[in-house]
């Protein structure tokens, strides 16, 4: 039977195994997937600067000719410095469990403790990317929260911006107001415009729990646009696509957004709650943002960050009984204009 002295081979080293972490396939992360919605890259520091400068527009008093003209005001700009979070999962191999294992089978001493650290990571990697997804859909409320409920970013107190209040939809009225859901629609498309002024954006998207789906797919004006329009059975299924792990995806065209039905849930936690609406503009460059701070080793001073790193280590004052799996993400996910963060209730 082998020592543990195989643990100072290739096979786990920090780069083998951040890259066998690396490779795994994505779990449920709908946010994630949205092709270019989150900018992503790596930095060299633990915490991200973001540099915020105001542009307004005004109406200029007419003088006459020769006379001062009237003074531009130049905005003041402000640097905001955002801290990376630190997800790590932690787990400890001991050798009466690698010794149990290997009475199993045919394959190598060497190749089952391969496969039972890469098991390990994996779940662990599971977890993180999970976990990253749920501060990802907090960019998208507007407040990134940690796993207990408590505020890792307000960034509505970070960039000094009022939250927009939340709309009520109605959706449970069962004699509606001709056109009413189309003019809650463009409240939303109005608000969000408004705040980007004259930036580019392709588009309005919304993240709805289950329960405002339904009624919005019940909604009389819904019905009638699906029922009177020529491509309809196209629009009941134009929703038909992937998330981030490969299931279909549902969503609806109407009132000038895309709708669609957020599916996310870790345990009691819904990443959008009951009866909730989140809305956010596409296309909008540099408005969501991923980046990935270096982690706490000295290997990785002052390198560019991954998003997941791996390592094994020696625990406690025995190394050769058991030792210890970490698999650890350190990102940042923010949203730069807060105040387009529409937010909306089924009634």
């Amino acid at each position: 039977m082998p020592g543990f002295d195989v643990f100072e081979g290739n096979a786990f080293t920090m780069q083998s195994l951040t890259a066998a972490v690396l490779e795994r396939k994505h779990v449920p992360m709908r946010l994630g997937a949205i092709p270019g919605l989150f900018e992503t890259s790596g930095v060299r520091t633990t915490k991200v600067s973001v540099e915020k400068r105001g542009q307004t527009l005004v109406l200029v008093q007419t003088t006459p000719r020769g006379a001062p003209a009237v003074q531009n005001t130049t905005p003041d700009r402000e640097l905001i410095d955002i801290p990376s979070a630190r997800i790590a999962l932690e787990d400890t191999v001991t050798a009466d469990e690698v010794q149990n294992i290997r009475a199993f089978g045919s394959e190598s001493e060497l190749q089952t403790l391969v496969g039972e650290i890469a098991d390990r990571n994996a779940s662990m990697s599971d977890s993180i990317l999970a976990t990253e997804e749920y501060h990802r859909i907090g960019a998208v409320k507007g407040r990134v929260l940690d796993a207990d409920g408590s505020t890792l970013i307000d960034l509505f107190q970070t960039f000094n911006v009022a939250e927009p209040a939340e709309i009520d939809f109605d959706l449970d009225n069962a004699n509606p107001a001709e056109g009413a859901l189309r003019r809650q629609c463009a409240v939303v498309v109005r608000a969000i415009q408004d705040v980007l002024e004259g930036v580019p954006y392709t588009g309005i998207h919304a993240m709805v729990s289950s329960q405002f789906w339904d009624d919005l797919l019940a909604h009389r004006e819904v019905r009638e646009t699906v029922k009177n329009w020529p491509a309809a059975l196209t629009l009941r299924e134009s929703g038909v696509g992937r998330g981030g792990n490969g299931q279909p995806i549902r969503t609806l065209d109407f009132g000038g957004i895309t709708w669609e039905e957020y599916r996310g849930r870790i345990g009691a936690t819904d990443y959008v709650e009951d009866d909730k609406a989140r809305f956010f503009p596409v296309g909008v460059p540099r408005l969501f943002l991923t980046r990935y701070a270096p982690a706490e080793y000295f290997d990785t001073v002052n390198t560019v960050g991954l998003p997941r790193y791996a390592t094994i280590n020696p625990d406690g004052t025995d190394p050769k009984h058991k030792r210890t799996l970490r698999v650890q993400s350190h990102p940042v996910m923010i949203c730069t204009r807060p105040g387009v963060l529409q937010r909306a209730r089924r009634t």
